[in-house]
């Protein structure tokens, strides 16, 4: 079949991505012109699956777009109680005699929201929205002037070899006036527009962490049901942005994560094992001792502020929620500003759908002006832990009103070469919890792809691996993968030699964009594998 004899189907909009921002997003556009034809595609098996966030939700955004949701809440929705801060060391720690301002919870909620996209999704659908998980768009589709004027969805049924398989099926074009990109932290589409349009030449470039969250259920009393924990400290160093979480449920779980932010500089640092060498804490251990993982996974966590935010606006498409690179770091929330900005794009586009205008349209909004007094946070600690302290205490202090912006630079250019890095001494500690290693942690994942599919880890030139990087940097997407994607093997040749070549796990991989993110050459691109596949995340 040729691209002529695609089936095609027609919206009057179109959203990529089935996450806060993009279901507020239909839901407030039905609110407002229920005569709007809308449509969201996702490319998880089911809403939800492939959604993973700490997380804690400050309500206002949801209160204004569904008024009655507390009378029936998400099936994970826990209220704030109590929130406390730890530096730790090896072997202990000292709480922070404050928690900052921005960290306090008080009338927020704890929430999976992952369950809780699932639990917006039929709420959506009552509205008019057509939903369609298990549907990965591969490319946007343009016009003659280059405007966007929808997607094409992925091919399903073709081998590793290009060759079509018995059931393949031809993905369709879906037409749309307005294509709404709500993609999530580097989303593929949008990287390439991004591109294509210029659309980050007055920003700085975008910033990112990777987060690696678990979910346990653990022994009888334990668990204080709305308890929040944060930690910061062992086991980074005091150069390398990191920080833990911890949240109390109900029913004997407990939800915690690690996050390390991508601009690390150590090139043996290892986020997947630092995230295990914590729980192994002190503090950490007795709660979790006795108890079982119900689900793992990881993402990455855009964290460039408001310096790093493109410009949201193309011809035929704009873009929301962390695919725009609106969560609030200080705070650690983004869910709140997915919400807003979904809502704010509802309401530019319900009555003349067009894209025009809704640039200007965010940044004169509250979803900015937040991002604005938190600008210099996180750019703070480049500097170091307590320098980082410090000017976050300045920046709160002052409102955000300092008279300065510090820059934000692209995290693969800011790992040292062997040699070049003063190597940290990782302090760490014998492990017993589980998982064992990263293959142990992909099967709490539920992670499924056909194996005989095309690799969706695109390397543009693997002899750099087994040469040059492996000189420069001893091959860090080794370590920096929480999959165990990426490996380096030997194969003995005819001649009796050995030779070195990468070989990618790809049916491994959690979609959490890592490595087309720190890949210090820039030669990894992560695209959409066959729709349906990845992680099958529970109540993450």
């Amino acid at each position: 079949m040729t691209d002529a004899e695609r089936d095609v189907m027609e919206y009057d909009i179109v959203t990529v991505g089935a996450g806060p921002a993009g279901l507020s997003f239909a839901i407030r556009l039905k609110q407002l012109n229920p005569e709007l034809s809308v449509c969201v595609i996702e490319k998880a098996s089911t809403v939800g699956a492939h959604i993973l966030s700490g997380a804690v939700i400050e309500p206002g955004p949801l209160d204004e777009l569904l008024p009655g949701w507390r009378d029936n809440p998400p099936p994970i929705c826990v209220p704030a109680k109590e929130d406390e801060l730890w530096h730790l060391n090896k072997t202990g720690g000292r709480k922070f005699p404050l928690v900052p301002p921005g960290m306090q919870n008080h009338g927020n909620f704890i929430v999976s929201l992952g369950a809780m996209c699932a639990w917006l999704a039929p709420q959506a659908e009552a509205l008019g929205v057509e939903i369609y998980p298990g549907f990965a768009a591969s490319e946007t589709l343009h016009d003659d002037s280059g405007a966007v004027v929808g997607v094409r969805i992925g091919d399903m049924g073709i081998a590793k070899d290009g060759s079509h398989k018995p059931g393949f099926t031809q993905g369709i074009d879906i037409r749309a006036k307005v294509t709404v990109l709500a993609e999530g932290a580097r989303g593929h589409l949008t990287k390439r527009l991004v591109r294509q349009f210029n659309l980050d030449a007055d920003s700085d470039p975008q910033a990112y962490s990777i987060g690696i969250k678990e979910l346990w259920q653990v022994p009888e009393g334990r668990v204080s049901p709305g308890r929040i924990v944060h930690t910061l400290g062992w086991p980074a160093d005091n150069k390398t942005y990191a920080g833990s979480f911890l949240y109390h449920l109900e029913n004997n779980q407990i939800a915690l994560g690690y996050v390390s932010g991508l601009d690390y500089q150590d090139p043996e640092y290892r986020p997947w094992e630092a995230f295990q060498q914590w729980k192994n804490h002190p503090m950490i251990k007795p709660l979790l001792e006795g108890g079982s993982i119900l689900s793992a996974g990881a993402r990455a966590i855009v964290t460039g502020g408001w310096q790093s935010l493109p410009k949201v606006e193309m011809p035929g498409a704009l873009l929301i929620g962390d695919t725009a690179g609106l969560l609030n770091v200080p705070k650690i929330k983004g869910t709140h500003q997915a919400i807003r900005s979904g809502m704010l794009a509802a309401e530019h586009l319900a009555g003349s759908l067009q894209s025009t205008g809704f640039d200007a349209r965010l940044r004169d909004s509250a979803v900015m002006r937040e991002l604005r007094q938190v600008r210099n946070i996180k750019p703070g600690f480049k500097k170091g832990l307590w320098w980082g302290l410090l000017n976050a205490a300045w920046e709160t202090v002052s409102g955000g009103h300092s008279p300065w912006t510090l820059r934000v630079k692209p995290d693969w250019c800011s790992l040292d070469k062997l040699g070049q890095h003063e190597q940290p001494r990782h302090d760490y500690v014998e492990r017993t919890l589980a998982p064992r290693d990263r293959l142990q942690g992909v099967y709490y994942a539920a992670t499924e792809h056909d194996e005989d599919q095309p690799v969706h880890l695109k390397v543009a030139d693997t002899s750099i691996c087994v040469s040059q990087c492996a000189e420069e940097y001893d091959n860090p997407c080794a370590r920096f993968c929480p999959a165990g994607v990426y490996e380096i093997v030997s194969e003995a040749q005819a001649d009796g030699s050995q030779a070195r070549r990468l070989q990618i796990n790809a049916a491994n991989c959690v979609h959490c964009k890592t490595c087309d993110i720190k890949d210090p050459y820039e030669i990894i691109t992560w695209v959409t594998p066959e729709g349906g596949s990845g992680p099958n995340y529970q109540n993450l």
